[in-house]
């Protein structure tokens, strides 16, 4: 079974910076690419960005040139690197690789 286990949430202030990671395997990663989701409170998921093989990413309009997405080949994490983070960045953070959910990690931003 394919597991994901997501990790570097936090408490930041306004234009501070987090990185998450997403532990996964790196056969399921080659195979399948990973995604970053998130969820704010009273809100439905929404899509953050997604890597696929080498370096082909994609972001949401929200988060482009703040996020970086990125594969970490000797850890074998999918890494999400956030600048200039914002109160609307806060949300719980959820990796996806093909069917698959990582429990979750949680991103609070604050003035």
């Amino acid at each position: 079974q394919v597991r994901l286990l997501d990790s570097g949430g936090g408490s930041v202030q306004a234009g501070g910076s987090l990185r998450l990671s997403c532990a996964v395997s790196s056969v399921t990663y080659w195979n399948y690419g990973a995604s970053w989701y998130r969820q704010a409170p009273g809100k439905e998921r929404e899509f953050v960005a997604r890597i696929v093989r080498f370096s082909a990413t994609t972001y949401a309009d929200s988060v482009k040139d703040r996020f970086t997405i990125s594969w970490n080949n000797g850890k074998s994490t999918v890494d999400l690197l956030m600048n200039n983070l914002k109160p609307e960045d806060t949300a719980m953070y959820y990796c996806k690789s093909s069917d698959y959910w990582g429990q979750g990690t949680q991103v609070t931003v604050s003035n």
